[in-house]
């Protein structure tokens, strides 16, 4: 399972990013090879709808969780339509923390 969390920036030592559309950083987290990347939002910076975007560039990497602070309606009803998990996570914690989580878990 490929999980998709939000970041302030390219390091796991880095808090997670409270905002989807809006987030600096992608972490993918893959749970089968244990391996993190770490890629740059492309809409990070556009003028309106950049939940949407957002959404759309997560369906197209594949993903099937999302970790972040908040999910706007329009981005949570495109990941809903393709079954991808959403978690809403306000605690201010590092990318390494939920990883560490996430691991623990499965």
């Amino acid at each position: 399972m490929k999980t998709l969390i939000t970041s302030q920036e390219a390091s796991e030592n880095a808090a997670m990013d409270l905002r989807f559309g809006r987030a600096k950083w992608f972490c993918i987290y893959d749970d089968q090879s244990k391996q993190t990347t770490f890629t740059e939002n492309p809409s990070v910076d556009a003028q309106g709808g950049a939940g949407v975007k957002t959404a759309e560039t997560a369906v197209e990497m594949g993903v099937t969780r999302i970790i972040s602070g908040h999910f706007g309606p329009k981005a949570k009803e495109i990941l809903d339509k393709f079954n991808i998990q959403l978690i809403e996570n306000k605690n201010e914690q590092s990318i390494k923390e939920i990883i560490t989580q996430l691991e623990n878990n499965n």
